[in-house]
């Protein structure tokens, strides 16, 4: 009876251990996608968009230009971030610095929004807008399941 309940306990072991998400502290797709340059990613969202939307060279060539453009951007957000957190300058927003981020995270939404419509036909924006649309909602489920268990942390550490 030991050697079956040692057995069944170490099989349960394993499994949970084979598992776990790869890299330090489960990072998923994201992490990876960290270590690729501001090309490569245009490269494969532009890829990505192809394949979900069928486009042509053209709107190919005006994405992976608007891809790299956001790429770029968000990769230099991020290691001003990385450089802040390294020197110990992270201080909460104010309430007016959040306005305002969440002001410019919304004009420059619009203006994605925009240039999409001006490359992508009719019957491609419309599949876009339900694929960001679905993106979004996975998203917010995402944030609320990891939002619960910050809290719990948060919780335990005070």
């Amino acid at each position: 009876m030991k050697k079956i309940m040692i057995t069944l306990l170490l099989l349960v072991g394993m499994t949970t251990i084979a598992q776990r998400p790869e890299g330090k502290q489960g990072k998923g797709q994201r992490g990876a996608m960290q270590d690729f340059t501001p090309e490569q990613i245009a490269t494969l969202h532009t890829k990505k968009l192809t394949l979900a939307l069928d486009l042509t060279t053209a709107q190919q060539s005006k994405i992976k230009a608007l891809a790299l453009e956001n790429a770029t951007e968000r990769k230099a957000k991020m290691e001003e971030r990385k450089t802040k957190r390294e020197e110990g300058d992270t201080k909460k927003p104010t309430s007016e610095e959040r306005f305002t981020m969440q002001n410019a995270r919304l004009d420059h939404k619009i203006a994605q929004k925009k240039k999409m419509k001006n490359i992508l036909s009719e019957e491609q924006y419309s599949k876009w807008e339900k694929m960001q649309a679905h993106k979004n909602h996975k998203m917010r489920k995402h944030r609320k399941k990891h939002g619960a268990k910050k809290q719990a942390q948060n919780q335990k550490g005070k």
